[in-house]
């Protein structure tokens, strides 16, 4: 199975290589604008020199059964359409693109080559998360906070508010029928941003503070007189009277604990299986991302 890896920033070499290289069956191929990275990552996982590629022409002449895409979200338009025209499924980091139309179209053609595409939302697959998903969730509850990093508000909420956004999608147990923003910008830039989400019986809030004090990853989920925390993804606090605590354990790989590993296989075990993942719940978390923008520049204006 050939299964290239466009782009060769932190994500890819510290997450999602790592997983790449040591699976049986995958001959992996990189590409890479910069030479001297090309090399040094190449180096590094012993890859021969023609899995090594300067170019996207190069590495769509290899053909390929499947890619992953973890290029500047500004490339990703270009790139996803590329790989998508040329039949090879697809596994992009979030976001798909910066703009609302871009997402649209690129899950658009997936289903009219009728191939996979799936966004990187690792956290659905984070073994805390997911725990999270069998318990009861009246309320829920995400902080992801950071320090001293206001930013545009497109940029912050497409690139890092949009996790938080689609873990609320993922956990809440029924319909949303009333969407809620609240938000701090000033002088262009946002401090934070409060999204709440509710339906019959339940209430999701969604908060991220870029000037918090504290680079955290909070989530909270109660019901029926108990709750679950989970801490910055590797610690699983149960609440019912007395607390009881898991942590990840010490040999537990980062990309496993936050996800990535889990995602990463669910793509190509079903590109193996010839199944095709739709992108249209993606899709949806893109939406609801873009309602938060407009929400944010209303109350900027």
């Amino acid at each position: 199975m050939k299964v290239g890896c466009i782009g060769l920033g932190d994500i890819a070499q510290k997450a999602y290589l790592p997983v790449l290289a040591q699976l049986a069956g995958v001959e992996l191929h990189l590409q890479t604008r910069t030479p001297a990275t090309l090399d040094r990552v190449g180096d590094s996982l012993h890859l021969p020199r023609d899995h090594r590629h300067t170019t996207l022409d190069a590495l769509l002449a290899q053909h390929l059964d499947a890619a992953f895409v973890h290029a500047p979200t500004v490339a990703h338009p270009e790139i996803v359409t590329r790989l998508l025209e040329a039949g090879v499924p697809t596994y992009v980091d979030k976001p798909l693109a910066h703009r609302l139309a871009d997402s649209e179209r690129l899950v658009a053609l997936a289903e009219q080559h009728g191939l996979s595409l799936a966004v990187g939302f690792n956290r659905r697959f984070a073994p805390g998360y997911v725990q999270c998903a069998d318990h009861p969730r009246e309320l829920i509850l995400m902080q992801k906070n950071r320090i001293g990093l206001p930013e545009e508000p497109r940029s912050m909420i497409l690139d890092d508010f949009i996790h938080v956004v689609d873990t609320l999608r993922f956990l809440v147990p029924g319909p949303i029928d009333d969407v809620t923003v609240r938000a701090r910008v000033e002088d262009g830039l946002l401090h934070h941003v409060v999204l709440q989400l509710s339906g019959d019986g339940f209430t999701a809030l969604g908060v991220m503070n870029r000037l918090s004090g504290s680079t955290e990853e909070i989530l909270e989920v109660s019901g029926q007189d108990t709750k679950r925390q989970v801490l910055n993804l590797a610690e699983v606090i149960d609440h019912k009277g007395q607390p009881t605590v898991r942590r990840r354990g010490d040999w537990v790989p980062v990309a496993r604990q936050r996800g990535i590993e889990q995602a990463a296989l669910a793509f190509l075990d079903a590109v193996r299986a010839g199944k095709v993942l739709s992108a249209r719940d993606a899709l949806a978390t893109h939406e609801l991302c873009e309602r938060v923008v407009r929400a944010v520049a209303e109350r900027a204006a």
